[in-house]
């Protein structure tokens, strides 16, 4: 896949759910993992990432919104429940991006909706638990970034394939193909 992305929570406190949201990011390839003030228990990895996270992906931790030190070019998204948030299955994903989800039992703070560049929700009746949320977000973005077959309109698999890619020849500096290749 083209492109970053990396997942993050804000105000956690329970290191379960710490722990699967960090094996979920670095199970669908998340480039790096944070945190925003999140409980100060939950400084190391918890038992629940199984798959030991922190030694595969960087895990940054920040007290508060104004620390978060995002690469350039990176647009947060904003994982909550308003009314005015973007539908997850109408969402285009960034290139660059970094989720944040909010805490186990509340909302993102105001200060994080401000920052957000993008605010998305899951079209369901109410609140799911952080990593579950987490983990369908990463879903939908491997989903639409993934180069995946197209669904077919009934059940099934697929039955147009996608064509792999062809590399074409080299470019040259000008914007013409190089002769002799």
């Amino acid at each position: 896949m083209r492109g970053y992305f990396a997942v993050g929570a804000e105000g956690l406190s329970k290191r379960m759910n710490l722990g699967n949201l960090m094996r979920s990011a670095h199970a669908f390839g998340a480039n790096f993992f944070f945190t925003v003030d999140a409980d100060k228990a939950l400084g190391r990895s918890p038992k629940s990432d199984t798959s030991k996270s922190p030694g595969h992906l960087p895990l940054f931790s920040w007290n508060s919104v104004d620390e978060m030190d995002l690469p350039k070019g990176c647009q947060l998204v904003g994982v909550e429940l308003t009314d005015d948030a973007i539908d997850l299955p109408s969402f285009g994903h960034p290139l660059q991006a970094a989720y944040i989800l909010g805490p186990e039992r509340g909302s993102l703070s105001p200060q994080m909706l401000a920052r957000c560049d993008h605010v998305i929700k899951i079209p369901t009746k109410f609140c799911i638990n952080v990593a579950t949320a987490g983990a369908i977000v990463m879903y939908d973005r491997h989903r639409v970034h993934g180069k995946h077959h197209e669904r077919p309109l009934t059940a099934g698999a697929p039955t147009i394939l996608r064509e792999p890619h062809k590399h074409g020849g080299p470019i040259s500096r000008t914007g013409r193909i190089v002769p002799g290749t």
